[in-house]
């Protein structure tokens, strides 16, 4: 009786093996470990933006509805709790995509609005700031793309045959992913005109 208990224990291991059941787990682990890397970096970004509104304060006070905007979006996203459940329902993941969206947005307005400030730009703490806000958006880029790549690996393995017998079995669904912000205007090309109008006279 022992020896058949063995067998069919061997026998079931090595179908969970062939089945693609370890490749889930560990690709659905990986998910998870880049999804904390991307929290981690937009956590960072947002800690960064109240001494930043703050230092541009003091030299823009008449911009108030900008500084405003980028104080509203930081707090959006931060009423958004991105556990890792999130990555299980596609409509939290849009939700905070779009709220960090609108914070990128928001804070691209600002660096706008700081061009018309000379002294503002050429201040220490301003320049450290920004220094480190540049830091972090390549941070959010870098992880960001670590872990599209490891969802776009894990969605391929639980369509494919034979492991997608073992993901609906377990329950296993497809993670949603990170798309492009405004994808019809990127996908317009951009018009480069070089023959400047001619001077009036």
């Amino acid at each position: 009786m022992r020896k058949i208990l063995t067998v069919l224990a061997a026998l079931a291991s090595l179908s969970l093996t062939n089945c693609g059941y370890n490749a889930i787990q560990s690709e659905d682990e990986q998910i998870k470990a880049n999804w904390s890397e991307v929290v981690n970096q937009y956590q960072r970004r947002a800690d960064l933006v109240p001494n930043l509104v703050n230092s541009v304060k003091g030299f823009a006070q008449q911009e108030k509805d900008v500084l405003l905007g980028v104080t509203n979006a930081r707090a959006k996203v931060g009423s958004i709790q991105a556990t890792p459940e999130v990555l299980n329902d596609p409509a939290a993941f849009q939700k905070f995509q779009a709220a960090q969206g609108e914070l990128s947005s928001a804070l691209s307005r600002l660096l706008v609005v700081t061009e018309n400030y000379p002294q503002l730009k050429s201040d220490a703490l301003f320049k450290d700031l920004m220094s480190q806000l540049e830091g972090t958006e390549n941070r959010i880029t870098v992880a960001r793309n670590h872990y599209i790549k490891a969802v776009q690996e894990y969605n391929v393995t639980i369509r494919s045959f034979p492991s997608n017998l073992t993901a609906m079995m377990f329950g296993y669904k497809e993670k949603p992913n990170f798309s492009v912000e405004n994808e019809k205007e990127i996908s317009t090309a951009p018009k480069v005109d070089f023959n400047a109008p001619a001077p009036s006279k």
